[in-house]
């Protein structure tokens, strides 16, 4: 696993650090069989804990995303909607209600519904589509407000160039031609420009239509009953401050008032808590940290046994309990880093392959690696304090 020098550079290294012999260190590296299945262990407890963690932090991302897209200080949407897909429809009315404030400058509908468009046989991909006035300028970017002009054209469409499984080059190239045409809801539409957003955990992309558009797109959907209604605050004017303002106005039993951070918030909460996928993805969690905890127990268990005898006439020389203790933790601090190196490499890799797979955003960050390389310590520190139970009960007469 290493040379002798080095193991004898990395012992020297651990002399200066901890002001003794490295014992740990010097046990751990006695069986190099047990200690690579150890290192192998944590590895792979780490690699399991970023994997779920990444899809957590995807889930987070994909449902920020659509709102990161929206030029709004308030939202509204109905009182028993959790996301942006669910929920009832509100009425048109809310939205004048609320432009007769003083201090809401302007506002507009949105429409949201799901279609599957079908590339080829046995081949489809499922839209999000997105419905908005085009003459509002619903977004932060320029250049997606300035496409919406276009949309007064009856069915036309922007196609998020970020869809999973899309051959992007190939629709790209022809965007930029001329439109493109596509069929969906039994609709010839034209693809007239794109924008990016990128597939979640319900969809595989975006696709952003007038609310004309949209309701032929989905004829069974009345015009005066969008999904949410987003609202700008004007100029000098906080958002909560306004929005609890609105909360006295509008009625409770149809509409719920949030600001545009606090809406983002509770549909990651609900998709978080509530919702089967990201359930599963916080158990991942826990099990991944289990399966460390297991495993390094196991391999520092069976070190304190074999060396119980040393350790019994360490503790009938009158050595303290925090002798043994710093010994086993040193253990566990080395396996900790050990096999936490070769996981973050892993980690980082399968995040690379799985979100060129999937289109999902799983990227390492330092804040993500802190965290997990803290919990292996951790982890392994407990797993330690446990190991040595047996130590501490042993009567060093008895071992003899």
């Amino acid at each position: 696993m290493m040379t002798a020098t080095r193991k004898t550079v990395i012992a020297r290294v651990l002399t200066l650090l901890l002001g003794r012999l490295p014992i740990g260190w010097l046990q751990l590296t006695h069986n190099r069989t047990r200690l690579i299945a150890a290192v192998g262990g944590v590895a792979f407890a780490n690699i399991l804990v970023f994997m779920q963690l990444g899809f957590f932090g995807a889930l987070l991302e994909t449902i920020r995303m659509p709102y990161r897209l929206l030029d709004a200080d308030i939202f509204l949407t109905a009182a028993d909607a959790n996301t942006l897909t669910d929920g009832s429809y509100l009425p048109r009315q809310r939205l004048y209600e609320a432009l007769a404030r003083p201090d809401i400058e302007g506002g507009h509908a949105w429409y949201v519904g799901k279609l599957d468009w079908d590339l080829a046989p046995g081949q489809s991909i499922s839209l999000q589509v997105f419905g908005f006035d085009p003459a509002t300028r619903p977004f932060r970017s320029q250049e997606l407000n300035d496409q919406l002009t276009a949309l007064s054209v009856p069915d036309t469409a922007l196609l998020d160039m970020a869809t999973r499984t899309l051959d992007k080059s190939r629709f790209a190239g022809a965007l930029l031609a001329a439109p493109v045409s596509l069929e969906l809801a039994g609709r010839q539409l034209n693809l007239i420009g794109s924008f990016r957003i990128g597939g979640g955990f319900e969809a595989d992309g975006y696709l952003i239509v007038s609310d004309q558009t949209f309701m032929r797109l989905f004829p069974a959907r009345n015009p005066g009953a969008p999904n949410h209604i987003l609202l700008r605050k004007a100029g000098g004017t906080q958002a909560d401050p306004v929005a609890t303002d609105l909360r006295q106005v509008l009625p409770a039993e149809d509409t719920r008032v949030e600001t545009l951070a606090s809406a983002i918030a509770k549909d990651q909460s609900y998709q978080t808590t509530k919702r089967p996928v990201g359930v599963v993805f916080g158990f991942g969690v826990i099990i991944g940290m289990l399966v460390g905890i297991i495993i390094v127990y196991q391999v520092l268990s069976t070190d304190v046994a074999d060396h119980l005898k040393e350790y019994a006439t360490f503790k009938a020389m009158g050595y303290p309990r925090r002798f043994f203790l710093g010994i086993v933790f040193e253990e566990a601090v080395l396996l900790a880093l050990l096999g936490f190196v070769p996981g973050l490499i892993i980690a980082t890799g399968f995040y690379a392959v799985v979100s060129k797979a999937t289109g999902l955003p799983l990227e390492m960050n330092l804040v993500r690696a802190g965290a997990v390389l803290i919990g292996t310590i951790a982890a392994c520190a407990l797993s330690g304090a446990l190991a040595t139970r047996r130590l501490n009960a042993a009567d060093p007469a008895d071992l003899f």
